[in-house]
C-alpha cells in the first residue's frame, strides 16, 4: 500500500511542535519570527517504524517547530521518503550541530539521503546556464532571479551561439556582472574541456535550451546533477523539432519536460511536466509560441523544486517530487 502523509500545522494546533499555518508549496522565508528561521530536511532510507516520531522528536527536543511534513513510501517497496519544513532558533540549535543530530539518525537507519538546507544560513547554489540561439528560458530565468524568487547564484552563461553586445540579454548580464562565454562548437569538436573549467565549481547545470548533446565523459567528469528542458511531453517526440513532430502528428495537447540529463538522450528522470490544448486553428507559429510559454515555466519550476530540496531520486529513473 503506498502511504501518503501530510501534515500540515493547521490540523495539528494542539500538538506541541506543530504551530504554524502555512500550505504546502509556500515558500519558506525568514519573516515567521524575528528569531527563528527556517529549514528543510529530507530524508530516503528504507522503511523502518519510527523514523517519522525519531526525526519529528529531533527537531523538538531542540526548540523547534514543525511547519509540514511529508511523507512518501510506495507500495511493494521497502523505502521512505520525507521532507520537513521547520523554524528554530540557530542559537539554542546551531548550524552545525542541526547537521549532527540529524546525521546521527541517518546513520541509524541506514539513510541513503538526509540533506538539511537553512537558506538564510546557507550559500545559494551556484549555477551555470547553457543555451543555445533561442534564449527564451533564459530570460525568464534571469527576470526570476533578479526578482528574488530563484535561490541561486547564476556564475555565468554559455552558448555556442554569440550575441551582439547591444542585445537586451548582454546588456542586462553586463549589468548583473555576469559572464557570459561565446563557445563555438562544431559536429567533430564539441570543446567539452573548455566548457568544464567554466562549470567544474558549480553546484549543478541548467541547459537552458542548449542544442547539444552532453558526452557521457563530460557528465562523469563533472559529477553533479545536470537539469535540461526538453521542448515536448516526453517520452514522445525525443529529439529534435518536436514541437513540428507534434504539430504533424496532429496532437491535442503540447508539452514540456525538464528532466535530468543522463547518456541516454531525453531519458532521465523526470522532475516537472507541463501541457496545453492545442487544436486545428493552432498554426506551427502559435504552436512553437504556446510551446515556449510552457518550457520557461516548465524549468523554472523545476529548478526552483530543486533548490527547495523537494526533488528526490526514486528507483532507477523515477523522481518523487513533494
Amino acid at each position: 500500500m503506498i502511504r501518503r502523509i501530510s501534515l500540515r500545522a493547521s490540523g495539528f494546533a494542539k500538538s506541541s511542535f506543530l504551530k504554524s499555518s502555512r500550505f504546502h508549496g509556500e515558500s519558506l522565508d525568514s519573516s515567521v519570527s524575528p528569531v527563528l528561521i527556517p529549514g528543510v530536511h529530507v530524508f530516503h532510507c528504507q522503511d523502518a517504524v519510527g523514523i517519522v516520531a525519531k526525526l519529528s522528536d529531533c527537531i523538538a527536543a531542540k526548540g523547534g517547530n514543525i511547519l509540514g511534513y511529508d511523507v512518501f513510501v510506495p507500495e511493494n517497496k521497502n523505502v521512505f521518503y520525507s521532507r520537513s519544513e521547520f523554524i528554530f532558533d540557530p542559537v539554542k540549535w546551531p548550524r552545525n550541530q542541526v547537521d549532527e543530530d540529524f546525521q546521527t539518525i541517518a546513520q541509524t537507519y541506514g539513510a541513503l539521503n538526509s540533506v538539511v538546507r537553512v537558506p538564510s544560513i546557507d550559500p545559494k547554489y551556484k549555477i551555470a546556464l547553457l543555451l543555445s540561439k533561442q534564449d527564451h528560458c533564459l530570460v525568464e530565468m534571469l527576470h526570476k532571479w533578479q526578482d528574488g524568487k530563484l535561490p541561486v547564484d547564476i556564475t555565468c552563461v554559455i552558448s555556442n551561439h554569440e550575441r551582439a553586445s547591444n542585445t537586451h540579454i548582454m546588456r542586462f548580464l553586463e549589468r548583473h556582472g555576469i559572464p557570459y562565454h561565446y563557445v563555438s562548437t562544431t559536429k567533430e569538436n564539441k570543446r567539452e574541456d573548455e566548457i568544464f573549467e567554466l562549470v567544474k565549481d558549480t553546484d549543478f547545470l541548467v541547459l537552458a535550451r542548449y542544442m547539444q548533446i552532453l558526452s557521457g565523459n563530460f557528465l562523469k567528469g563533472y559529477g553533479k546533477d545536470v537539469i535540461n528542458i526538453h521542448h515536448g511531453l516526453l517520452p514522445s517526440f525525443k529529439g529534435g523539432n518536436p514541437a513540428k513532430q507534434a504539430f504533424d502528428a496532429g496532437v491535442k495537447l503540447i508539452g514540456a519536460t525538464s528532466h535530468f540529463v543522463t547518456e541516454e538522450l531525453d531519458s532521465g528522470p523526470i522532475i516537472e511536466q507541463m501541457v496545453e490544448s492545442v487544436s486545428h486553428r493552432d498554426n506551427l507559429r502559435s504552436f512553437v509560441q504556446k510551446s515556449e510559454d510552457l518550457e520557461k515555466k516548465c524549468l523554472t519550476k523545476a529548478i526552483k523544486s530543486y533548490c527547495e530540496l523537494r526533488v528526490l531520486p526514486y528507483g532507477t529513473n523515477k523522481t518523487v517530487v513533494f
